[in-house]
C-alpha cells in the first residue's frame, strides 16, 4: 500500500479564512499552486496524495474553525500518514525572509520531517533554513492523528521571497518533495 500524503493548501479563495497578501500577491493562490505541483511530483514517485483543495475554488467550511476542522478531519479520516500545510509567511519587517515550520512538539517524528523539508527548501530556492518551532496551539498540529507540519515556505511581505513562490513554485514543490523523500530515506 503507497504511503499516503495529504497536502492542505493553507486557506480559502475567499473569506472565512482567506490568507494574507502581499506585494500583489495573494497567500491562497500561492500556496495552491505549490501545492498541486507537490501532488503532482510525489505521485510520480508512487505516493497517494490528497489535496485540501483540489480546484482553485475549493472552499472549506463557513468559518476559520470550521475551515481548519474540515481539513484535519478530512486527512484523520482519510488515514493519512502525513499532513503538510503550505503557508506563506508574513511580517511588518518587509526585509524578512526564509522558510520555517511548525510542529506540535519537538523530539518528534513531526520535527524529522519538517527538518528535512526546510533543508530540500533551502537547496531548491536559496531561502534561509529559519528552523522549526514547537506551536502547539495550531489546530491542524493539535487535531491531525499523524506526523504533521505547518510550513511557511517565504514572506509574502517580502518583494523577493514573494516573486520566488509566485514565479517559481516549482522550485518550492521540488523542496518539499524532496525533503518528504529524504526523510524516507529514498533520496
Amino acid at each position: 500500500m503507497a504511503t499516503k500524503i495529504y497536502i492542505d493548501q493553507g486557506h480559502n479563495p475567499v473569506n472565512p479564512n482567506a490568507g494574507s497578501e502581499g506585494n500583489g500577491f495573494r497567500e491562497q493562490d500561492i500556496v495552491y499552486e505549490i501545492g498541486q505541483r507537490t501532488a503532482e511530483l510525489l505521485r510520480d514517485y508512487g505516493f497517494d496524495v490528497r489535496l485540501s483543495r483540489p480546484t482553485p475554488e475549493s472552499q472549506l467550511g463557513t468559518s476559520n474553525t470550521s475551515s481548519l476542522a474540515a481539513r484535519v478531519n478530512d486527512a484523520n479520516a482519510w488515514g493519512a500518514d502525513y499532513f503538510i500545510s503550505l503557508h506563506t509567511n508574513a511580517s511588518t519587517i518587509t526585509s524578512a525572509s526564509g522558510s520555517e515550520a511548525f510542529v506540535y512538539r519537538r523530539d518528534s517524528d513531526a520535527e524529522v520531517l519538517a527538518e528535512n523539508i526546510l533543508e530540500q527548501l533551502n537547496n531548491a530556492t536559496g531561502l534561509r533554513n529559519r528552523g522549526v518551532f514547537s506551536r502547539p496551539g495550531l489546530y491542524v498540529l493539535r487535531r491531525t492523528r499523524m506526523p504533521a507540519t505547518l510550513v511557511e515556505l517565504g514572506f509574502i511581505s517580502n518583494p523577493a521571497d514573494a516573486e520566488l513562490m509566485a514565479y517559481s513554485p516549482q522550485l518550492f514543490a521540488a523542496g518539499v518533495t524532496n525533503g518528504i523523500l529524504a526523510y524516507l530515506g529514498m533520496l
